[in-house]
């Protein structure tokens, strides 16, 4: 899929109230109960990274765990959207921009990236945003990545998934939790993995199913 069919699937769903069922669905909550979980882990968060907002359900919830909240979306109209939605807080930080483009001295202790990484066009845009999510993570920070798996993606017409955008991240970072999420629909399926870039301090591998 190129990237304009992206961006237009994008605007089409973004036109609805509640794109992905986000706030009425009992699969996305169960997903973002779990990621948020997964975001605490670490303790109090200086400096968070979201990436992809959607209409800013979980960065609501996200918002409260960090001192200070970058968010990156690709397009102007989901970042509109959770502005409102976020109002209440005013450390956050809104930056329209491709995440394999971002650039930033800052380093991040927290990043969050689900669902997002399979609308790039490409294995090879989804490795230059990989690589780029790597190098601005701080040592010893967590990242969450959330994502279908690569059969699902694929049958919505992306080029990879979940097991495909993993094996990229476990290449400099290290996989300390993993969770299956999923429901008897085909399109409600996700992987969500907790992920530490090496540091001073080791971390024992719990990984679940």
């Amino acid at each position: 899929m190129t990237v304009d069919a992206n961006h237009q699937q994008l605007e089409r769903e973004l036109a609805a109230d509640d794109p992905w069922r986000l706030d009425s669905s009992a699969f996305e909550q169960e997903r973002y109960a779990q990621m948020l979980r997964m975001s605490g882990c670490n303790g109090d968060v200086s400096c968070g990274l979201e990436v992809g907002c959607a209409a800013g359900a979980f960065t609501d919830m996200l918002a409260p765990l960090c001192e200070r909240l970058t968010v990156v979306d690709v397009m102007p109209q989901p970042i509109e959207r959770a502005r409102l939605r976020t109002r209440k807080w005013s450390h956050i930080t809104w930056v329209t921009c491709d995440i394999q483009r971002f650039s930033t001295t800052e380093q991040f202790d927290l990043i969050v990236v689900a669902e997002v990484l399979y609308y790039l066009k490409d294995i090879v845009e989804m490795q230059a945003a990989i690589r780029n999510l790597v190098r601005i993570l701080a040592p010893n920070g967590a990242l969450i990545f959330g994502s279908a798996p690569d059969a699902t993606c694929q049958r919505w017409g992306h080029a990879a998934g979940a097991e495909t955008a993993i094996a990229v991240f476990n290449e400099s970072l290290s996989e300390v939790e993993r969770l299956h999420c999923h429901t008897e629909s085909i399109n409600e399926d996700s992987l969500i993995v907790r992920f530490r870039k090496p540091g001073h301090s080791s971390e024992q591998s719990n990984v679940g199913h």
